[in-house]
């Protein structure tokens, strides 16, 4: 029985990274779409969303059950009821790459955001994209450092999100409404990801440490 418990307790765990890297496609995804004006891309980013959702939905079912039936304790009920935060987390990252994909659907053909934010949401995507992979990998080792990475890339999220307010805020924007509504909410979902990212990171410090404090976010 122990033998087949810690079977499940590591498939739990191959399950979280499994839906983490779909994830990281489909943010790799959506930031094309949005910095390409590609519906057809975008479209399968909102198609992919379906699949991490099921997937995560399999997770927390899962989880669930090892709970009733095995009654873990210490290191391995962590494991147990991180999976169940982590995998909430991960779905509602899957949803903020979707949003982004969305927006690039619904303005094709033209962009999303005027030229003077280019480059701006160009970074904010690829940073994205480098968190999402960064938190697989965090997932698969445990490798504390890539946590301590992730939070120093959302510290330059938030630089960049607060910087699209203040442009679009300002005096010299030029922006049609759209334009503003656009390139507020795409920045916003770009922030929430890589809060997310951060989330799950103080979670699995949680789990591989046993200490709780600011796990929670």
């Amino acid at each position: 029985m122990r033998e087949v418990f810690q079977l499940e307790l590591q498939e739990v765990q191959e399950r979280l990274v499994e839906i983490s890297s779909m994830v990281a496609v489909s943010i790799e995804n959506a930031t094309r779409a949005f910095g390409e004006s590609n519906v057809s891309l975008a479209e399968q980013v909102i198609v992919d969303d379906e699949r991490i959702d099921s997937l995560a939905i399999s997770l927390d079912e899962l989880a669930i059950d090892i709970l009733a039936r095995q009654q873990p304790v210490a290191r391995d009920l962590r494991i147990v009821v991180s999976a169940l935060r982590i995998s909430a987390s991960l779905e509602r990252m899957g949803d903020m790459a979707e949003h982004i994909a969305q927006l690039a659907r619904y303005r094709f053909p033209e962009k999303v955001v005027p030229k003077s934010l280019r480059p701006t949401f160009t970074e904010l995507g690829q940073l994205d994209v480098a968190i999402a992979k960064k938190l697989t990998e965090l997932l698969t080792t445990e490798d504390m450092r890539l946590a301590e990475e992730i939070r120093n890339d959302d510290d330059r999220i938030d630089e960049l999100h607060l910087s699209v307010f203040d442009k679009v805020l300002g005096e010299t924007w030029k922006g049609a409404p759209a334009d503003t509504v656009d390139a507020t909410l795409a920045s916003r979902y770009h922030e929430r990801f890589a809060d997310h990212a951060v989330s799950i990171a103080k979670k699995v410090q949680y789990l591989a440490t046993g200490d709780w404090v600011g796990a929670e976010v």
